[in-house]
């Protein structure tokens, strides 16, 4: 007779879907307002997408948990550096900040994938993007979570990223305006719920540009 034994499983998985798009002067990160485990959801109105800085956003899928965690823990390293400084960090600051924070815990990891948007030293939009041990790469677009697989293949082909290994080394922002950006948010998102059951509900739309920052909505399925 085997012995039954409780097994302890730190991680879950929550589903959800994040995108982010940089243009010259602007800004668009995106996600779905569905957590999921399993078969099961269990909320239709959560926000993925947590402001950092005034001009920096973070939106995070995977284990929604840990990415309270990990907020907590950025929120009150930025609380420190502005006391210190008397400044809010730089986006490309918060990047490095954020990849040595997930590097920090890298042998019992959040488990959580990122994208970091805001504005570089120069005003033009930037996205970071993460895996969950804090390797991390500035781009001009990218897609986490669970829809990612379905979305990346059609922002390659509408934004036509260039190659990082090209010399000399060319812009990442996408040439799309600000507008022909969201729609192609919202496109990507409507895709992606046809085919991955933890996408889905309500899009959270966020622009940083030079008026500031706004929220848009935009309906998914919910089935």
């Amino acid at each position: 007779m085997t012995k039954q034994q409780a097994r302890f499983e730190p991680y879950d998985f929550n589903g959800g879907t994040c995108v982010a798009i940089a243009g010259a002067d602007y800004c668009v990160v995106a996600a779905d307002t569905r957590m999921s485990t399993g078969y099961n959801i269990l909320t239709r109105d959560y926000s993925k997408i947590y402001k950092l800085a005034d001009k920096c956003l973070m939106a995070s899928s995977g284990f929604q948990a840990d990415v309270r965690a990990l907020q907590k823990v950025l929120g009150a390293k930025h609380l420190i550096y502005q006391h210190q400084h008397n400044k809010q960090m730089s986006c490309p600051a918060m990047a490095r900040l954020l990849s040595n924070t997930l590097y920090y815990k890298r042998f019992f990891p959040y488990y959580t994938f990122n994208v970091l948007v805001g504005f570089d030293e120069e005003g033009k939009g930037c996205v970071y993007t993460y895996d969950a041990v804090g390797s991390y790469e500035k781009v001009g677009y990218s897609a986490q979570g669970s829809g990612a697989k379905l979305i990346m293949p059609v922002l390659d082909n509408q934004l036509k990223s260039p190659s990082p290994l090209l010399l000399p080394a060319q812009d990442a922002v996408t040439p799309l305006s600000e507008a022909e950006a969201i729609d192609v948010v919202k496109d990507v998102f409507a895709s992606a719920t046809e085919r991955d059951i933890y996408t889905g509900d309500k899009l959270e739309i966020v622009i940083l540009n030079a008026d500031g920052m706004r929220r848009e909505y935009a309906e998914l399925r919910k089935d």
